[in-house]
Order: structure tokens, then C-alpha cells, then sequence
């Protein structure tokens, strides 16, 4: 139990160092990873019949996209910045779904378009961040 204990620690040290240390574009990346996985977390606990994880696995990840979504810069990306609005108030309505009704299919879903987004938005050069940063 105590191993536990220091392994979450020090797991969560690392990540706090990550953030410490990392760019807009960077920190983008880590908020799509973060939410992705707790999807997964979520869908692990739905199959092994944990609801209190399990929501609270979706609460995270809602609320992880609710950041990124808040961090939306509309004046400088347009377009862009508004797709991804909808896109994540989707997503956002399609965890609380998976939540209520223990739906997978809404998990897989949601967890499918951040990859999507998630594969773009590494696929940005992090010298062209500095313009992009403001979108994700």
C-alpha cells in the first residue's frame, strides 16, 4: 500500500516537472493526453462495473476539456478556434452521456475525436506553435 503511495508521488512530481517545463504548445499536447487518458480510465471502470471511478474518470476528463476549450483565443483563430468550440461542447455532451447511461460506444467516441485532435495538434512544428497556440 505505501509503494503505492510513492508510486503516485512520484508519478505526480514528473508530471508536475512536464508542466513546469513546458511551452503553450506543449502544454496543449498534455491537457489532450490527460483527457484521453481518462477516457480510457473510464471505459476500464465501466467494464469492471466501478461507477464512482468511472464518473469520476469522466468528471476529469470533462473538466480538462473545459480548459482546453476556455483557453480558445476566438479574435485570433477564427474559424479554427470556433470548430474546436463545438467540437469540444460536443465531446463535453457526449462524456456526460457515456456517464448517465454507461455508454462505451460515447467513451469510444469522445476518446476517437481528442486522438483526432490530439494527431493535429502534434503534427504542428512547435516553432509554428507560437502563431497556433491560441487555437487549441
Amino acid at each position: 500500500m505505501m509503494q503505492r503511495h510513492y508510486a503516485q508521488q512520484y508519478r505526480q512530481s514528473q508530471l508536475e516537472g512536464a508542466v513546469m517545463d513546458a511551452d503553450p504548445h506543449k502544454l496543449v499536447a498534455l491537457l489532450l493526453s490527460g483527457a484521453c487518458e481518462r477516457i480510457r480510465l473510464a471505459e476500464a471502470c465501466m467494464e469492471r462495473g466501478d461507477p464512482a471511478r468511472k464518473g469520476k474518470a469522466i468528471g476529469e476528463a470533462c473538466a480538462i476539456v473545459g480548459h482546453l476549450s476556455g483557453s480558445l483565443d476566438h479574435e485570433a483563430g477564427g474559424e479554427i478556434a470556433a470548430n474546436l468550440s463545438s467540437l469540444y461542447d460536443y465531446v463535453l455532451r457526449r462524456l456526460t452521456q457515456a456517464n448517465l447511461n454507461n455508454d462505451p460506444d460515447a467513451l469510444r467516441e469522445s476518446l476517437e475525436l481528442l486522438g483526432e485532435i490530439d494527431a493535429a495538434w502534434t503534427a504542428i512544428r512547435p516553432a509554428a506553435a507560437g502563431s497556433a497556440g491560441a487555437l487549441a
